[in-house]
């Protein structure tokens, strides 16, 4: 099934069984039936107890072949053992969805990975949607339909509003529903998915992007089962104008190695991640905090109040403030113009003693005369040399007079710049935030979180406006000849045929053909040693540069062999290459492996010393197109080395961007074969004078990858 086919009934259903219903609420199996009951689901609710003719006042069945209707939904809440039993009774019986909460599936070893199997293949045989197992269920908050056994929801259920959640850990969706919901903040829909036996969490993204309630996709991901569905559903997400705002955790080794064992899946790489959220339109963000902040916010000033870019005014009634706040700003990448003369002179007429340049500091006399107030802030709001106005109010809503003085103005505002996105750093009583959501206004509780969020924002539009620049698709290629793999002379000359560019060299067997190679080549040249067993030539000696003449090359070439044989007896020696010494301005390091769950990625990094001292480099899923090569090495955070800076001469970007297209597309075409790539370093000349790959290296699948290489 494509991602998102067959959730409705899962998520709009007329009618719910719980299988394993209880009569005791505060149970697993008891909770649905009261949470529905007391939240007023308007569908039927169907408890299955073979061991009670009622169940909380509602008839029970003692099975689902004894249900008056096949419902739309069933809900199991019994042991691991009897789920199994439980999900192919209800296949058999019609049923079009169900949630399974039992655990001890996948998550506990091979005998549970066998008995999620027979969940999975009573699903694919049938049609029937299964979530989980082990997950927290699912809550569509409009139509009161509650699929979980969660806390959250004992009290009290969300507003319903514009943010769908998807999330695989149960906690940590719900978690997120209730700080949503302690902030006033709607949700449309919750979704957990756990062990992913069938729905997953691209099932979710996909979903929510066709619903017309969601406006703004929460998603909390641990691992990605399958790169290509969650693919799928980011960018039909982003077809339809819904951000996803991705948290994605287990970044550390630590954590990954614990999302693989809570969700028996394999985490993929960190930077494949954000390379993919990146490529698909997506945004991510590194907290719950932030996660909420951003959606909400996304959820007031979309589709037409985005921040143009990262350029921000402060608007203060104290200095220290808008100081906190510029510090803040700027932390995250935001900027600060200086506002324009006009701006400024409006200000200092109404105030002459604020300080009118950016931040904006008024003094209290802001908040002391609503005239001022709205007069200095329809001033800064007009100047647009900033795309956005920041506007703290810590305490001001708590105060009945300033809380009258600033609503009115900010109702006067708004209806005077509908357009202009304005964020309030303020909390305060939950009606004046309310009102002040549907006037359009995100608020955010605290300086850090407003200015992040802010920048999230930016980055969430430059997302919607960036063209998609997707890659051509690549033919797997034929298996490359065992030559390719022995050393560096027949890697290069494989990436050479894919159009990595190289050096003319020649490959020689004894001291009289180094010195017609070298003659021909023309002087000064490089000797390598040409061998499979020494990847690090230059730690055996088997490596002489800048050789300039007939008799240097006799010298170098024979003390080269006896540097080898002394220190690397039993490798074997091919011969070896004669290269042209290349000069250039700057290095860099191309490489690709194959990510355990995106298939082949594209790495490129700064070379020479900067490779291990920066540890900056630039992740992508193979292959790249030229535009998104030149993306990468502008992600570089030594960008400007490349590009001149400090009177350096400028790097050829354009050839390097080839190479690691040229590269990327090699290897997916031979992703089938080739385990890793290796081509350090690529030396860039200046511009319009091109690259090459000066060494290189292919490792094929099954042979473990030299320690120490790149």
């Amino acid at each position: 099934m494509r991602p998102g086919e067959g959730l409705d009934a899962l998520m709009s259903p007329r009618s719910i069984a719980i299988i394993g219903a209880s009569q005791e609420a505060t149970k697993i199996g008891g909770r649905p039936v009261d949470l529905l009951r007391r939240h007023g689901y308007a569908g039927r609710i169907y408890p299955v107890n073979p061991k009670a003719a009622t169940v909380q006042g509602l008839q029970a069945y003692a099975s689902v072949a004894d249900l008056p209707e096949a419902p739309d939904l069933a809900i199991v809440a019994v042991d691991a053992e009897r789920a199994s039993e439980a999900v192919e009774q209800c296949a058999a019986r019609g049923v079009r969805s169900v949630v399974v909460f039992s655990s001890g599936f996948a998550e506990l070893g091979e005998q549970g990975r066998a008995m999620q199997e027979r969940l999975r293949l009573a699903a694919r045989r049938t049609g029937m949607r299964v979530l989980g197992p082990n997950c927290l269920g699912a809550v569509s908050v409009a139509e009161k339909s509650i699929a979980t056994f969660s806390i959250v929801l004992e009290h009290s259920m969300p507003a319903a509003g514009l943010l769908g959640i998807v999330s695989q850990s149960g906690n940590l969706g719900s978690y997120t529903m209730r700080l949503a919901s302690e902030r006033g903040i709607g949700v449309s829909r919750f979704i957990t998915t756990g062990n992913e036996c069938d729905i997953d969490i691209a099932d979710g993204i996909a979903w929510l992007a066709r619903d017309p309630a969601t406006k703004v996709i929460l998603c909390c991901l641990e691992a990605c089962r399958d790169a290509g569905r969650l693919i799928s559903a980011l960018e039909e997400a982003r077809g339809a104008g819904k951000p996803v705002i991705a948290m994605k955790i287990g970044t550390s080794a630590a954590g990954q190695a614990a999302a693989a064992s809570h969700t028996g899946a394999m985490a993929g790489s960190d930077a494949v991640f954000d390379a993919l959220f990146a490529r698909c339109g997506a945004v991510r963000v590194r907290s719950i905090d932030e996660l909420i902040d951003l959606g909400h916010a996304a959820s007031i000033l979309l589709p037409d109040r985005l921040p143009k870019g990262p350029d921000i005014a402060i608007l203060t009634a104290s200095g220290g403030f808008g100081v906190l706040i510029a510090d803040a700003a700027q932390a995250v990448g935001l900027s600060l113009p200086e506002l324009g003369e006009e701006t400024q002179r409006k200000i200092l007429e109404l105030v002459p003693f604020a300080s009118a340049r950016n931040p904006v500091d008024a003094t209290a006399q802001m908040s002391s005369r609503p005239d001022l107030l709205e007069k200095i802030m329809s001033a800064v709001v007009a100047d647009e040399r900033a795309d956005t106005v920041i506007l703290p109010l810590p305490f001001s809503l708590h105060l009945p007079r300033l809380r009258s003085i600033y609503m009115d103005t900010l109702r006067n505002i708004r209806a005077q710049f509908p357009h202009r996105p304005i964020i309030l750093c303020v909390d305060g009583p939950e009606d004046a935030l309310t009102e002040l959501h549907a006037l359009g206004f995100p608020t955010i509780a605290n300086f850090d979180g407003c200015c992040a969020t802010v920048a999230a924002l930016v980055r969430l539009q430059a997302a919607a406006k960036r063209p998609q620049d997707m890659p051509a698709a690549v033919q797997r290629a034929e298996p490359l000849a065992a030559d390719a793999f022995r050393h560096e002379l027949g890697a290069k000359r494989a990436l050479a045929d894919a159009g990595v560019p190289i050096l003319a060299e020649r490959l020689v067997q004894d001291a009289d053909a180094a010195v017609r190679a070298a003659t021909e080549i023309g002087y000064p040249v490089a000797l390598k040693i040409a061998s499979p067993d020494l990847p690090h030539k230059t730690e055996v000696g088997g490596v002489a540069v800048g050789v300039g003449s007939e008799a240097d090359v006799r010298r170098a070439y024979g003390q080269m062999l006896d540097r080898v044989a002394t220190k690397a007896p039993h490798a074997a020696i091919d011969g070896v290459i004669v290269a042209p010494m290349a000069k250039g301005v700057a290095e860099l390091i191309l490489g690709s492996r194959i990510d355990p769950v995106f298939g082949p990625v594209v790495m490129v990094g700064l070379g020479g010393i900067f490779a291990e001292i920066l540890h900056d480099s630039a992740v992508q899923m193979a292959p790249v197109s030229e535009t998104q090569a030149m993306a990468m090495l502008r992600s570089l955070k030594a960008f400007a080395v490349l590009d001149g800076a400090r009177g350096r001469p400028r790097a050829d970007l354009a050839a390097a961007a080839r190479a690691v297209a040229a590269l990327s597309r090699f290897a997916a075409a031979h992703a089938d074969t080739v385990a890793e790539i290796d081509v350090n370093p690529m030396l860039l000349r200046g511009e319009g004078e091109g690259a090459v790959a000066l060494d290189a290296l292919l490792i094929p699948h099954g042979k473990t990858p030299v320690q120490g290489h790149h």
